[in-house]
């Protein structure tokens, strides 16, 4: 039997364990399962690998995609420049850190925002996630700027944002938890009537399925996509890696 499972805290609801067994299901694979493993501590993390060996793959979700590097004996090329790791792979004893999210949010945004070269986004947070999609972006030559609420040196503050900011970003992307379930009443402090027809916004919240965020971006008249395409995508890039 083949072991492969999810890590962070709190895991009340996963799309991974979900989507992994109904996968193995449907493709009648019967020595594989995938299980929910939560830790209240990323200290803990070294017990888990010695109590389940039959591990071969894990994915990695809040808090912990960048805590959890110091534990790996590797990182893929991409996962090091990114500074952030959402699979993992055991291999001959050695735990080795990809990051799929980079590859998943690629290809969702490519299906959804028709990009040129005069394109500039405005990346909303500034962790793992974050990390991922500006690496995204960056790869397809999309200029952007990310919003924090404690903004360092070349970001901006919700406050900077205003009406004629908002105009030169066509498109928005909340990395933040805010829309969250259970947390489904909050969302970034944008300013949502300046929007107009021609912004494009992307969650990568998809529990709920519409955020707060999404809700107030439709009402304006922009496009809306929320994040459970790109789950789908680097769930596939993961099995992949682990099957390489």
């Amino acid at each position: 039997m083949k072991e492969y499972g999810l890590i962070g805290f709190p895991l009340s609801h996963s799309f991974s364990q979900k989507y992994f067994t109904e996968k193995f299901r449907a493709n009648a694979i019967t020595d594989c399962r995938y299980e929910l493993f939560e830790l209240s501590n990323i200290n803990l993390f070294p017990e888990l690998i010695r109590s389940r060996p039959l591990l071969q793959g894990i994915n990695v979700t809040i808090p912990y995609k960048q805590a959890i590097i110091p534990f790996l004996d590797d990182l893929e090329t991409v996962a090091a420049g990114i500074g952030a790791v959402n699979v993992i792979k055991l291999a001959n004893g050695k735990l080795k850190g990809f990051n799929s999210d980079y590859q998943g949010f690629m290809q969702s945004l490519q299906n959804f925002f028709p990009s040129t070269t005069q394109s500039q986004a405005l990346v909303l947070g500034t962790g793992g996630a974050a990390k991922a999609v500006t690496a995204a972006l960056q790869h397809l030559n999309i200029n952007y700027k990310q919003v924090s609420r404690n903004p360092t040196v070349g970001q901006l503050s919700y406050e900077q944002l205003t009406a004629e900011e908002l105009q030169q970003y066509l498109l928005i992307i909340n990395t933040t938890p805010l829309g969250t379930y259970p947390q489904i009443d909050t969302a970034p402090p944008i300013l949502y009537e300046a929007l107009t027809d021609q912004h494009y916004l992307y969650d990568l919240v998809y529990n709920p399925a519409e955020t707060i965020f999404l809700k107030n971006g439709k009402a304006a008249g922009a496009k809306i996509k929320n994040g459970y395409e790109m789950l789908v995508l680097q769930a596939e890039v993961a099995w992949q890696i682990w099957n390489s």
